[in-house]
């Protein structure tokens, strides 16, 4: 991580470090002309997205894997010459790989990630890392453990506008950072609903047990029955035609396989905060207002406050996460379009339908924005540019492998920031505040809360088989 212009405290470095996972050393390394052999798990959407990139970028894309035989037959003739797969795990068995790229539904990213780092293999994994706070314990462990190359797909590793924003955070022109407040226009898929009965017969070209993996059985639904609004009367729209009930896309609402709203969209837009201001685990999160959580369903709509505890020299910082339809402070403007309007120039991230801004003790980015008084006017001058090192999210993983060096948004680092903001999905679980301390690995105020640190694994997938000395409880 790069270290923030000011400094910081020994005793908040060892506490620090304590939560931070690094390897000790890599696995070997690559000529730089060399080929890497890469399987690809999952290939629909952002999985068919890396499949590209990493084929541009010349790498042998070796083997295809997808429980949908349909996307897998879609994708083979794209790349004639891979090996197809239903089941990753015979894959990895029989093919020479150097790496794999897991861009599943995220309730089995720790599983085939883990399978694939303890058979030595290099691992890209989709964002979120996990949808758990243990798991991204467990998948930084295991990383540390087998000394492999690892990226979270997170394309803000290496974005210019991030990279330009973590300069500006750290050149002190805003001075320090005590609240950023955040807007998604996520989520874009059902949410805050209850499962529809009854069952549907699988199609098939679904293997929905391979499909379900770690998760929990349960009926198979296709669509969602007729005339039902899969959207809360707020959105005054249906998601669209027929909508799925689970694969493809809308798994992401259910706790039981996404992580909603927040799985999706911080490990984006907080990994410029996380970056930027080097932060660890937050000391409590707190749920201000949210439309709340359904059964098996995560909310509509939610308001969290994300506190960090005075670091260092630092002082407390708030974070504030809005998502899905929930009331905004006026000076973020009206929902679900640009909102806070960007100084020509301005280092600003942005990330779909979603803005920031950052209030520090000399001034605001976008600046003369923020809740208090004598905010400068004018943008802050940006600093120098910083010879980062990065290029692409998928070629700074391709390019670490061959030098032996680890990747920007390796697990050691990715593992504690999913982490962080996975707080926030437990705090939402209980309905409340939540506090936090990392070494412990626990929740301090609510004895209730700590059951959602964790998963419970079907039978014939349970992460603690394959995690080894990595397992924790």
């Amino acid at each position: 991580m790069i270290q923030p212009t000011t400094g910081v405290t020994r005793r908040y470095a060892i506490r620090s470090a304590a939560f931070t996972i690094l390897p000790t050393g890599l696995a070997r390394g690559y000529a730089a002309n060399e080929k890497l052999n890469l399987g690809i798990i999952g290939l629909a959407g952002i999985g068919g997205v890396n499949a590209k990139a990493f084929h541009t970028l010349g790498e042998n894309i070796a083997a295809l894997c997808d429980v949908d035989s349909r996307v897998l037959d879609k994708r083979g003739a794209e790349y004639p010459a891979a090996r197809k797969y239903t089941d990753f795990r015979k894959m990895i068995e029989k093919e020479k790989l150097d790496g794999v790229i897991v861009a599943v539904p995220d309730h089995n990213h720790a599983y085939i990630s883990v399978w694939a780092m303890k058979h030595g293999l290099h691992v890209y994994c989709q964002k979120p890392l996990t949808p758990s706070v243990h798991e991204a314990r467990i998948m930084a462990r295991v990383a540390a453990e087998t000394k492999v190359v690892t990226q979270m797909g997170t394309q803000t590793s290496s974005e210019p506008r991030t990279l330009r924003t973590v300069e500006l955070i750290q050149s002190g022109a805003l001075g320090e950072i005590t609240e950023i407040y955040m807007t998604t226009d996520r989520p874009i898929w059902p949410q805050g609903l209850d499962r529809p009965e009854g069952e549907d017969a699988v199609p098939p070209e679904l293997d929905w047990d391979l499909w379900l993996g770690t998760a929990p059985a349960r009926p198979f639904r296709d669509r969602w029955p007729e005339g039902s609004a899969v959207y809360s009367p707020a959105r005054k729209r249906q998601f669209r035609s027929g909508p799925c009930v689970y694969h493809p896309l809308t798994w992401r609402g259910w706790t039981d396989f996404g992580s909603g709203a927040l799985g999706d969209i911080a490990p984006h837009s907080m990994n410029v905060i996380f970056m930027a201001l080097d932060l660890g685990a937050p000391s409590a999160v707190e749920v201000v207002e949210t439309s709340g959580m359904r059964r098996e369903m995560w909310p509509d709509w939610t308001h969290i406050r994300f506190d960090f505890a005075q670091r260092g020299v630092h002082p407390p910082l708030s974070i504030h996460w809005y998502d899905g339809a929930t009331p905004l402070p006026e000076f973020l403007g009206p929902r679900r379009r640009p909102a806070v309007p960007v100084q020509p120039g301005a280092p600003l991230l942005r990330h779909g339908v979603g803005n920031m801004v950052w209030i520090g003790t000399k001034g605001s980015l976008p600046a003369g924005l923020g809740p208090f008084q004598g905010t400068k006017a004018e943008p802050p001058v940006p600093p120098p540019v910083r010879d980062w090192g990065r290029e692409d999210v998928q070629a700074d993983w391709a390019r670490a492998i061959k030098s032996g060096k680890q990747a920007p948004c390796h697990f050691g680092y990715a593992g504690p920031f999913t982490e962080a903001y996975q707080l926030g999905n437990v705090a939402l679980r209980v309905g409340h505040r939540v506090e936090w301390d990392p070494l412990a690995f626990r929740v301090t105020n609510c004895r209730a809360a700590n059951q959602y640190l964790y998963r419970e694994y079907r039978r014939g997938w349970d992460l603690k088989e394959i995690a080894g000395s990595a397992w924790f409880m």
